[in-house]
């Protein structure tokens, strides 16, 4: 046994900051990279040592086995964890940690290799006996003329894929050959490895994984299963641990074949095994993630089990922790992934910077985050921002306290999908388990259209208040920087013009006790009291009931208010703000859609000068927070000038084509 005395850390974000909690319960010193877009990370203030690897390219920092090697030397680390995506299932960088004595806190390499390709593992489990699907292997040209053996629906998969990456669902042959190179796009983009293949898709199908764990002395377990069937583009982004879904004669199968397989590869470390689980309760290997999981805490909060600690101690060389009789699943836990996107539009990713951020906290709630402040949010990396892992005592009060929970995570400045996941939760099936992995797919517009719903039928008038509230008292939550603000507003009768979510509204404003206000807003008026006030929060009252306001602003004029769980942006009408120049829409075709919808990298031209293109041509393809954007022709036009070139950073202010429409006769 070989105690581990220093920790390279070859990751970033949450789970890096994951590991650094593991590693200080140990008594081990920790070492962390970062790229110039991290500095302020929170992972580089917990560590103890921190580098910078210099590059704009994930392949000359985070993907940089070569670099990463040379740091854990130079810093002299006995012990390297890769955390998850980038090289956790890197072979290259198990044998350059073998090399170079450094111990890799992960499976052996057999294992990566084997598990890793998700053609191989389907070949080596089928000879074991685990059921599966039916699929087919080769190059996009034979995969082409090979489709035919299947039934439509297909899905295309990366072979060494993982995490949801490198997926697509094909209902139409004609869409093969487009689906088959865009996918092999990302896979080279996200793993280095282009292959893919195709398999049959189950329709309705449940998404179950196993957690296992392994060491160097033979012994496999499982920590029971997570259900992870709520999905967005093949990403989770909510767990559940039990399933509600499955039986114990089920989970005692599952379990055992998941135990099977890892005891046949010899798996010495922590791993997931994932199945598919049918409207008739039959399972199928999907594959084998040879990696911490990010949604492994929910796991944690029903075993009670550190799986990252366990991952240090078996790469150290102990025995596991555990026996299989000694584990037991107790309550119920749920897991949100909190990202930067829109869900109102299109779930668009959203870079920027925040205002404003303010975690949950309480009892059974956790927060796994690489952020503990408002940040900038790169546009180059994966769009979560953090993980809210909730137990409870069953399934129901689970979701409750986590609606809870999500009306208090406050993330302001920049578009997140918390709305959506608190009315995804809150869809009655939801509540009652009548899910699939493809629940998003077929009730994101419901789910939609009730935030819709929800802001317009009151919610307006709450942001309305709440906003009016917090202009009245600048003078006491802010340094006074001019005379206005330090006297405050004197008039009987303020009127404050205000913009809401690109709706403008007059409002009249009368103090009528200390504490106490009158609205008159479009033929309404509306009482309330003011109960609490600070930088960021109003507490307000209207008719007895009480609300919570938390309000942010930018230095562009404009405010973020966060009521319920729902957000709101507002504008002083009142204000002259300078915000510099406007982007020119009239420029070129005059067509926003034009230009990159956020900052990202130009992967794929198709286009060029002088050329016609048909409404609907991709144009271009700008990757932004790993997810490919098309730009597409919205009618008839001839390609007068293409801005840009392959490779190429962009940002939003720049028209990507100049196009000329074509006029019909």
């Amino acid at each position: 046994m070989q105690k581990i005395k220093k920790l390279l850390i070859a990751n970033r974000g949450e789970i890096a900051v994951r590991i650094i909690s593991s590693a200080k319960k140990l008594g081990i010193k920790t070492v962390v990279i970062y790229a110039a877009e991290d500095t302020q990370s929170l992972y580089i203030k917990l560590a103890d040592e921190a580098f910078l690897l210099d590059g704009d390219e994930l392949k000359d920092t985070y993907l940089n086995v070569d670099k990463i090697i040379n740091v854990a030397i130079q810093t002299q680390c006995d012990a390297l964890h890769p955390g998850y995506g980038f090289l956790a299932e890197s072979e290259q960088l198990v044998n350059s940690c073998a090399e170079n004595g450094i111990i890799f806190v992960g499976p052996h390499a057999d294992a990566i290799r084997l598990m890793g390709n998700k053609i191989e593992s389907r070949k080596f489990v089928k000879e074991i006996g685990i059921p599966m699907t039916e699929g087919v292997t080769g190059s996009p040209d034979e995969l082409l003329k090979k489709v035919s053996q299947l039934k439509f629906p297909v899905l295309i998969k990366a072979a060494a894929g993982g995490g949801g990456k490198g997926m697509r669902i094909v209902y139409d042959p004609k869409d093969l050959e487009e689906t088959l190179q865009s996918t092999a796009r990302e896979a080279k983009s996200y793993f280095g490895d282009g292959t893919v293949y195709i398999e049959k898709y189950i329709e309705e199908p449940r998404h179950i994984e196993i957690q296992v764990l392994g060491d160097n002395h033979g012994n496999v377990i499982h920590l029971f299963e997570r259900e992870c069937s709520i999905q967005r583009r093949y990403q989770k982004i909510i767990e559940e641990s039990p399933s509600p879904t499955i039986n114990n004669d089920l989970r005692k199968r599952m379990g055992e074949a998941a135990v099977n397989i890892a005891k046949k590869v010899k798996y010495n470390s922590a791993g997931t095994v994932e199945f598919l689980v049918d409207k008739d309760l039959e399972f199928y290997f999907l594959e084998m993630n040879t990696r911490i999981q990010v949604e492994h805490p929910v796991t944690e909060m029903v075993t009670g089990i550190d799986i990252v600690e366990e991952q240090i101690r078996v790469a150290e060389g102990s025995v596991l922790s555990f026996k299989q009789e000694e584990i037991k699943q107790t309550g119920h836990a749920i897991e949100c992934r909190i990202y930067a996107e829109d869900p109102e539009n299109d779930f668009i990713p959203s870079p920027g910077k925040m205002t404003f951020y303010k975690a949950p906290k309480g009892e059974g709630i956790r927060i796994d985050s690489g952020i503990d402040k408002a940040v900038e949010v790169p546009s180059n990396f994966d769009p979560m921002i953090s993980k809210l892992i909730v137990w409870s005592p069953d399934r129901l009060s689970a979701i409750s306290k986590t609606e809870q929970s999500l009306e208090n995570y406050i993330i302001q400045g920049v578009k997140t999908n918390i709305p959506y996941l608190l009315y995804l939760l809150k869809h009655p099936y939801f509540i009652e388990n009548k899910i699939s992995t493809g629940f998003c797919d077929l009730h994101t517009e419901e789910i939609i259209s009730r935030i819709y719903k929800a802001k317009d039928e009151n919610g307006s008038r709450l942001a309305l208040s709440a906003m009016c509230l917090y202009i009245l008292h600048l003078n006491k939550i802010q340094k006074a920087s001019n005379i206005w603000k330090y006297i405050g507003f004197w008039r009987p009768v303020i009127r404050l013009p205000l913009k809401l979510d690109d709706k403008e509204f007059e409002i009249l404003v009368a103090q009528t006790a200390k504490n106490t206000f009158e609205l008159h807003c479009k033929d309404e008026n509306i009482q309330l009291s003011i109960t609490d006030i600070s930088e960021n929060k109003v507490k307000f009252s209207i008719a007895n009931k009480l609300f919570n306001a938390f309000i942010s602003a930018d230095n562009n004029g404009k405010y973020y208010i966060t009521i319920n769980g729902l957000n709101y942006e507002l504008e002083r009408l009142d204000q002259l703000i300078d915000t510099g120049n406007p982007i020119d829409m009239e420029q070129g075709t005059g067509d926003k859609h034009l230009y990159s919808p956020m900052p990202g990298k130009v992967i794929k031209v198709n286009v060029k000068s002088g050329e016609k293109v048909q409404r609907g041509t991709i144009l271009l393809v700008v990757e932004s927070m790993k997810m490919e954007n098309n730009i597409v022709a919205l009618n008839e036009a001839t390609v007068e000038k293409v801005n840009v070139t392959e490779g190429e950073r962009v940002n939003t202010d720049l028209l990507l084509v100049n196009l000329k429409e074509i006029e019909s006769e």
